[in-house]
C-alpha cells in the first residue's frame, strides 16, 4: 500500500487541552499533520476538527479508532479527496504600484478568482480560495511582480455522502437507554436507610 492524503473529520465536545491529547496521538506514531483546522460545526455546542495527512490506508483507520477513544470525541471520520468537496482561503500582499501599473497583474487576478481585500498606497491585499495547486500557482505567478508575504489557511472540508451530523447525533440518541433503565435494588435500599 503506498502513502495517500487523507482528511480526517472528528466531531467533538469544545474541552480545553482536547486539541493536545489529539495533537499527541499524532506524533507518537509520527505522524506529520498537513493541515488543521478547528470549527463550530452545525450543532451547537460540538466542534469540527479537519485534519489533513499522507498516510496508508491501515494507519490511518487506526489512528481515527484511536482519535476516538478520547472521552470528549463524539465520532471520527477519514476520506479522500474524491470523497470530499474542500477548499483553503489565501491571501497575497503585493506592491500597490507593482498592480496599478500592470494591468496584466489584475486579469491575472481576475484569471485566479482573486479579489482586493485591502487597497494602501503602499500595498494592496487579495485574497482567493481553491485548492492547494491553485493557490500555489498564483504565488509562482506574482512573485516576479514583488510579492511580498504570502498566507494559506487550513482545509475546510465537507464529506460528500454526508447527511450531517445532526442526523448522526439522532442516531446516536435512539441507542441509548431511556425509559427502559433497569433500577438498582442495593442502591434503593441503601436510600431506604439513609431516609429512615
Amino acid at each position: 500500500m503506498s502513502k495517500q492524503e487523507y482528511t480526517i473529520t472528528v466531531y467533538t465536545e469544545n474541552h480545553i487541552g482536547l486539541l493536545n491529547r489529539i495533537a499527541i496521538i499524532f506524533s507518537r506514531r509520527k505522524i506529520n499533520v498537513e493541515s488543521l483546522n478547528t470549527s463550530p460545526s452545525e450543532v451547537a455546542g460540538i466542534h469540527r476538527f479537519t485534519i489533513v495527512i499522507n498516510e496508508v490506508e491501515d494507519v490511518v483507520r487506526k489512528l481515527v479508532r484511536q482519535v476516538e477513544k478520547q472521552v470528549e470525541v463524539l465520532k471520527a471520520y477519514y476520506n479522500t479527496n474524491d470523497e470530499i468537496v474542500w477548499q483553503e482561503l489565501a491571501m497575497y500582499k503585493v506592491p500597490t504600484d507593482e498592480i496599478a501599473e500592470k494591468v496584466k497583474v489584475e486579469r491575472l487576478l481576475r484569471e485566479y478568482g482573486a479579489r482586493a481585500v485591502v487597497i494602501r498606497k503602499d500595498y494592496t491585499i487579495f485574497e482567493t480560495s481553491g485548492h492547494r495547486e491553485e493557490t500555489d500557482r498564483l504565488v509562482q505567478v506574482l512573485e516576479p511582480f514583488g510579492l511580498i508575504e504570502f498566507v494559506r489557511s487550513a482545509r475546510v472540508a465537507i464529506i460528500k455522502s454526508s447527511r450531517g451530523f445532526h442526523e448522526k447525533l439522532k442516531e446516536f440518541e435512539a441507542l441509548r437507554p431511556g425509559a427502559n433503565i433497569v433500577e438498582n435494588e442495593f442502591l434503593d435500599k441503601q436510600e431506604e436507610v439513609f431516609t429512615m
